[in-house]
């Protein structure tokens, strides 16, 4: 079952990032070196391309060393986080801005619904048996940290904003640090939430 889990996460997830990846190129309204940036700056195409690696190192195992870290205790957990993050904030924030259609339509879906369902239920399954705790977990919130301020440095010299709730030009600076932090404030929820589920799933195992 593991095995199949992960064959399924690593086809979709890979499907979907270099699928979206060709439509947005062909699609471009920027150069495509701009355009590859662009692409690169979505914390959606990030967090999918950190799951679809998860589930590639689980498959193959190859001894390159900066993978290990996907066996470390926590990295489940906090790609679960993440993960479904994704697909929280587009779910209540994102999704009724526009509307996709055909092959554009299904990627939505899976880097937005499917994915996120997937990897909570891998992790349920499996991460849950890793006994983590929120030290173990929380050292990734460098991820997103990191991905903020990048967002916002660079869009202060390129004008460009992957999220419209981040775009200083038009909602002012006093606008989106609010929503950072509450972005930051839910991630971190999340992540107590999980470990939370974690333990008591650990203490009844011990019962």
């Amino acid at each position: 079952m593991k095995k199949k889990i992960e064959i399924i996460g690593f086809c979709i997830g890979w499907f979907a990032i270099i699928t979206q990846f060709t439509l947005m190129l062909q699609n471009r309204q920027a150069n495509i070196t701009e355009t590859i940036i662009r692409f690169f700056s979505f914390f959606t195409i990030l967090t999918n391309l950190l799951v679809a690696i998860f589930f590639t190192y689980k498959m193959f195992k190859p001894s390159i060393k900066p993978l290990g870290i996907f066996n470390k205790k926590g990295t489940t957990t906090a790609l679960t986080a993440f993960i479904l993050i994704v697909g929280l904030v587009y779910q209540m924030a994102l999704r009724g801005i526009w509307e996709p259609t055909g092959i554009q339509w299904l990627v939505d879906e899976l880097l937005h619904s499917i994915i996120p369902l997937l990897f909570l239920i891998y992790w349920f399954i499996y991460g849950t048996k890793q006994n983590t705790n929120i030290r173990n977990v929380g050292i990734w919130l460098l991820y997103p940290i990191v991905y903020i301020v990048f967002v916002l440095v660079r869009g202060h010299f390129s004008s460009y904003y992957p999220y419209p709730f981040l775009n200083i030009p038009e909602l002012g600076l006093g606008k989106v640090l609010p929503n950072v932090l509450l972005i930051f404030v839910f991630t971190l929820l999340v992540m107590l939430i999980l470990v939370s589920i974690e333990k008591r799933l650990q203490k009844n195992k011990t019962l």
